[in-house]
Formats: structure tokens, sequence, C-alpha cells
């Protein structure tokens, strides 16, 4: 029987998580990757999203930052500046981003804003999900 698939999540502070699952759903760049078992190798650039990690009927859910993933051998290593369990966003500071939207005179600081409000909407869509 082939090694069963585990997750593993790791920021420069710390392990935050190494997990049995079966079934993981990473936030690429370009969209979502689903990993199960026995998947062939892969190197990716992780976007900012949701992290799910399926075991039996139970969901894990994390908001990841970008970073990169590597899947090998049945394990699924994120790498990212950033990881936070559904319950433990902090969705107040979620929403005084997006309440408090100023007008940015320049390119850069348009940019800047649109991430970090889509950064705030996305951690306030994984923590509904986790309360529903």
């Amino acid at each position: 029987m082939a090694d069963p698939l585990k997750c593993v999540v790791v920021t420069p502070e710390r392990a935050v998580l190494d997990e049995p699952a079966d079934y993981i759903v990473v936030p690429m760049y370009d969209g979502e990757l689903g990993v199960a078992r026995d998947r062939l190798p892969l190197i990716g650039r992780l976007g900012f999203g949701e992290l799910r990690i399926t075991r039996g009927n139970q969901v894990m859910r994390y908001y990841i930052d970008g970073g990169f993933v590597q899947i090998r051998n049945n394990v699924v290593t994120v790498l990212t500046s950033k990881a936070i369990a559904a319950g433990e966003i902090k969705t107040a500071a979620a929403q005084e981003v997006l309440r408090s939207a100023k007008v940015e005179t320049t390119p850069e600081g348009q940019e800047a804003q649109q991430k970090a409000q889509q950064r705030a909407r996305a951690q306030l869509r994984i923590a509904q999900k986790q309360a529903s």
C-alpha cells in the first residue's frame, strides 16, 4: 500500500501543521490545485487564499498568503510567509482594511491597496465558511 497523503505547512516563524489527509486543495497563483494520494511530483507558486485539508468528514481551513508548494512522495509541503487557521482569523481587522480604503494617488499605492483588500476579502470568506 502507498504512503498516506500528508500536509506540512511551514512559515518563517514555525511549523504550523503536519497532518495526514485524504485530499488537499492549495491556492495556486492562477487558481486552485487539488491533490490526492499518489499525485505526480510538482513544485508551484502559491497565491493567497484558502488551504483545505480533508480527512474523512472533517475539513481544516487555513488562510495562506503566497509562497511555494512542493508535492513529492505523498507529502504536500507548503512554504508560506503567513498561515492562519480559519478559526484564528481576525475578522474585525480584515473588515477595517475594507472600511478604511482611501484614495491613493500613485499606481503603486493603488496596487498595494487593492491587494490588501483582496487579501482581507479572502480572509473573511474563509472565516465565514468555518463559521457555517
